[in-house]
C-alpha cells in the first residue's frame, strides 16, 4: 500500500471514549524521548526538534489520540514535556492519555509501582503538570498480577470527582479486574499487549470489551514479542504475503490485522520516525480480505 497519497487517520474509522470521539489509528509517546530500546536508563536522547516534528506532524495526519506517561523518559527528554511544547496549546479535539503505577527514579531505574492514594494523586499530579493541564482526559490504571485494583482504583475515581481527570481506563488487567473496577466508575479502555501471536487465549477478553462498549487498545502490536526494543527479526510467511498482495509493509499489516478485531479496538503505534509514522497512519485505510484475516487468524491462534 503506497503512503504517496497522503492517507490520514480517519480512515481508521472512530470510536468513543467516553464523551471524547477519536480516530481509532493513535500514537504511542514511549519512543519519543530516546532512539533505540525504551525504558531503560542509558537510553540515547532524541534529537529534541525531531521529537517535536514527529509530534506535530501525526497531529497533521489527522491522529488525535496520543498515549504517553510521565515515565516514558531518557536521560534528556520527557515524553511528557515533548507533547507540551510540540502541541500546547492543545486543540479541544485532541485526547491524551497518560497512565500511572509504575515509576522510575531520577536516573531512569525503576522502583516500586504507585500504589497508596497519595503516591497515584503524587503521579496524576506530576502528568498535570509536565503535560500544562488542569485535567487529565483519560488516566490508565497499570497493575502488575492479579490482585485487586479496587483500592487504587477507586483512589483514582475519587480523582475524577474531583475534576482531575475526565476518564478512567485500565492497563495490563484481567476480565476479573475490570468487573471489579467497573463496580466501582465507568471505565472507557483497556490497554493491555496484544497483537498476532500475542495472548491468543486474551481473544474473548477483547471481544467482551466490545460487547461492554469498552475500547480495546493493544500496546506493542507492531513489536510483538519485541516489546520495548521494538520489532526485529524476520516476519512471518502468512504477514509477507498479505504485506506483497497489497504493496504494504509487515508492520502496517500487524497493525491492519489489530484493527479488525473489531471496531472497538484501536491502535497507539509509536515511532520517532516520519516516514514510519505516515506508514503506521496509512494502516488504518488498508482492507483485509476474508481470506488474508484467516490465515493471519490462524497464525495467531499458534502463538509466538
Amino acid at each position: 500500500m503506497s503512503t504517496e497519497t497522503i492517507i490520514t487517520a480517519a480512515a481508521s474509522g472512530t470510536w468513543t471514549l467516553g464523551d471524547l470521539t477519536v480516530n481509532r489509528i493513535g500514537f504511542g509517546a514511549m519512543r519519543l524521548p530516546q532512539t533505540g530500546e525504551a525504558l531503560v536508563p542509558n537510553a540515547v536522547s532524541r534529537d529534541r526538534d525531531q521529537a517535536v516534528a514527529v509530534l506535530r506532524r501525526a497531529v497533521e495526519l489527522g491522529v488525535n489520540h496520543i498515549d504517553t506517561a510521565a515515565f516514558y523518559f531518557s536521560p534528556l527528554r520527557s515524553a511528557n514535556e515533548l507533547i507540551n511544547r510540540a502541541l500546547a496549546p492543545y486543540a479541544d479535539e485532541l485526547v491524551i492519555s497518560t497512565k500511572v503505577g509504575p515509576a522510575r527514579g531520577p536516573s531512569g531505574q525503576w522502583v516500586e509501582h504507585a500504589r497508596t492514594p497519595e503516591e497515584l494523586r503524587g503521579q496524576v499530579e506530576e502528568n498535570l503538570r509536565q503535560l500544562g493541564r488542569d485535567h487529565l482526559d483519560l488516566v490508565n490504571l497499570r497493575v502488575l498480577g492479579t490482585d485487586s485494583v479496587a483500592e487504587r482504583f477507586g483512589a483514582l475515581a475519587e480523582l475524577r470527582e474531583a475534576g482531575l481527570i475526565r476518564h478512567l481506563g485500565l492497563s495490563n488487567v484481567h476480565p476479573h479486574q475490570l468487573a471489579e473496577a467497573r463496580a466501582i466508575a465507568p471505565v472507557v479502555c483497556v490497554q493491555n499487549r496484544y497483537g498476532i501471536g500475542i495472548r491468543p487465549d486474551h481473544d474473548a477478553f477483547v471481544r467482551a470489551c466490545g460487547e461492554q462498549g469498552i475500547a480495546y487498545v493493544p500496546f506493542y502490536a507492531i513489536a510483538a514479542t519485541g516489546g520495548q526494543s521494538g520489532a526485529g527479526g524476520q516476519a512471518d510467511e502468512e504477514v509477507l504475503a498479505v504485506a506483497r498482495a497489497h504493496g504494504a509493509s509487515p508492520a502496517q499489516v500487524r497493525l491492519a490485522w489489530t484493527l479488525h478485531r473489531g471496531p472497538h479496538v484501536l491502535a497507539i503505534p509509536g515511532t520517532g520516525d516520519p516516514d514510519h509514522l505516515a506508514a503506521n497512519v496509512a494502516a488504518g485505510a488498508l482492507r483485509l480480505t476474508e481470506d488474508e484475516l484467516a490465515s493471519l487468524d490462524a497464525l495467531h491462534a499458534r502463538g509466538e
